[in-house]
C-alpha cells in the first residue's frame, strides 16, 4: 500500500510499506515529486529490482570483510582483492550512496599515479566483483563501474616481448646451476613462473617424455608461499623435447632434489623458490648475460611463438599453455599465426615454383632431343 498526503508545513510525505510491512516514507517539495517516487518504487518492485533503503548503509569495505570470508579464494586471489580494496578510494562510501562518478575517480586517481592499464583493470575488475557481489545481495540496485571508460591497453603485437633464440640462449649459458633448468622449462616448456617453482621429481616422466604441472607456487605474504592447482585450473601434460629432458636429467643427476617431497628446485626451509627468490636470481642472470628488457614470462611467449612458427593449430598451442579456453590464446597470440595474405602468397610462390620448375624441365628435356 502507498500513499501520499500533504503535511501542515506544505511538504507531502510519500510512504509505503515493504515486503516485511515495515512503512517507509520520504518528504518532497512537490506532489509530482513524491508521486516520481512512488512510481519508481513501485516499478523497481515489479522488475525484481527493489532494494530495501535500509541495506545499503554498510560500507563497501564493511560488505567486502563479511563477503570474503565465504569466498572459495586462492591464496594469490586473496592478496590480488586485499590490494584492490586497500587501494580503492570509495572502500567506505555506503553501497546506497555509491555512484559512478566514485569510479571514474578512482580511475583517474590509478592513471595520474602512473600505474599500467593492465593493472588499473584488474583492480578495477576486482573491486567491480564486490559491486556485482553486493547488487546480487540486494544490497544495491545495479552496478554503478558499468560504462566507466578504463585507460586503453597495449595491443598485444605492441606490448609482447618475444625474446630471440640467441637472447634465450645467452641467458642460459649465463645461469646459475639451479636456474639453469628453470629458465628451461619456462623457455622449452612454456611454464609460468608459479607452474616452474613447484615441479617435483615425479612429475617428470623421462619414459614417455612429458612433464605434469599439477600445481604452482603463489606468494602468500611477503617472504611465505602457498601451493595451489595450476592458475584457472590448468593442469596439463606438455610433451618435452628431448634436449629439455637431457638438461633434466643432467640436472637430477648433479644435485638431487630437495626436500621430502622432492621439489626440483630449491628455496628456504626444504621449500620451492618463493617468488621473490626467483626474480632476484632472474635479474642476477639478465646481467650477467648481459640482455635487457626481457621478463621470465616472456619465455613462456618465446615457447609459443616457437609452437606457432612450426606450424601448430590453435588448439595445440592452448593445451601446451594450459589456457582455459582458446580465445584466450587467439586474444593472446593471434597476430604470431600467418594472415589469409600469408597464405594467399606462399600458395602462389609454390605455384610459380611448380609451373617454373615444369618448364625447366620442358626445356631441358626438348634441348636434351636436338
Amino acid at each position: 500500500m502507498a500513499s501520499i498526503k500533504q503535511r501542515p508545513d506544505g511538504s507531502w510525505r510519500a510512504r509505503y510499506r515493504d515486503e516485511t510491512h515495515k512503512e517507509l516514507s520520504r518528504h518532497f517539495d512537490t506532489k509530482r515529486d513524491a508521486q516520481r517516487w512512488l512510481d519508481e518504487v513501485t516499478t523497481s518492485v515489479i522488475t525484481g529490482r527493489y532494494v530495501d533503503p535500509r541495506a545499503g548503509t554498510i560500507t563497501l569495505a564493511q560488505y567486502y570483510a563479511d563477503w570474503s570470508t565465504r569466498q572459495l579464494w586462492a591464496a594469490g586471489t586473496v592478496v590480488a582483492m586485499d590490494l584492490a580494496m586497500r587501494t580503492c578510494t570509495f572502500r567506505d562510501v555506503e553501497l546506497r550512496r555509491l555512484s559512478r562518478s566514485h569510479v571514474e575517480a578512482w580511475v583517474k586517481e590509478m592513471a595520474s599515479r602512473g600505474l599500467a592499464p593492465g593493472t588499473i583493470k584488474t583492480r578495477v575488475n576486482n573491486v567491480r566483483g564486490v559491486i556485482r557481489a553486493a547488487v546480487r545481495d540486494r544490497r544495491m540496485p545495479e552496478d554503478p563501474s558499468i560504462g566507466v571508460t578504463l585507460p586503453r591497453l597495449r595491443k598485444a603485437e605492441a606490448s609482447m616481448r618475444v625474446p630471440t633464440p640467441e637472447e634465450v640462449g645467452a641467458i642460459m649459458a649465463a645461469a646459475e646451476w639451479w636456474f639453469r633448468p628453470f629458465v628451461a622449462v619456462c623457455a622449452f616448456a612454456g611454464l609460468r613462473l608459479g607452474e616452474a617453482a613447484a615441479l617435483q621429481a615425479d612429475d617428470i616422466n623421462f619414459l614417455r617424455r612429458q612433464i605434469h604441472v599439477r600445481r604452482q607456487v603463489q606468494r602468500h605474504a611477503e617472504n611465505e608461499i602457498a601451493l595451489s592447482p595450476p592458475k584457472y585450473g590448468s593442469e596439463r601434460v606438455v610433451f618435452a623435447a628431448d634436449e629439455l629432458l637431457a638438461i633434466l636429467s643432467q640436472h637430477f643427476a648433479d644435485h638431487g632434489t630437495f626436500g621430502p617431497e622432492g621439489w626440483l628446485f630449491m628455496g628456504q626451509y626444504g621449500l620451492p623458490p618463493h617468488q621473490n627468490t626467483v626474480g632476484y636470481w632472474w635479474r642476477k642472470t639478465l646481467a650477467a648475460a648481459s640482455v635487457d628488457g626481457i621478463r621470465l614470462h616472456d619465455l613462456r611467449h618465446f615457447y609459443a611463438s616457437g609452437l606457432i612458427a612450426s606450424g601448430c593449430d590453435v588448439v595445440t598451442v592452448q593445451r601446451a599453455l594450459g589456457h582455459a579456453r582458446a580465445t584466450t590464446t587467439l586474444n593472446t597470440y593471434s597476430h604470431l599465426w600467418p594472415t589469409a595474405e600469408d597464405r594467399t602468397r606462399a600458395a602462389a610462390g609454390a605455384l610459380v615454383a611448380a609451373a617454373l620448375q615444369s618448364a625447366a624441365s620442358t626445356d631441358s628435356a626438348g634441348q636434351g632431343s636436338r
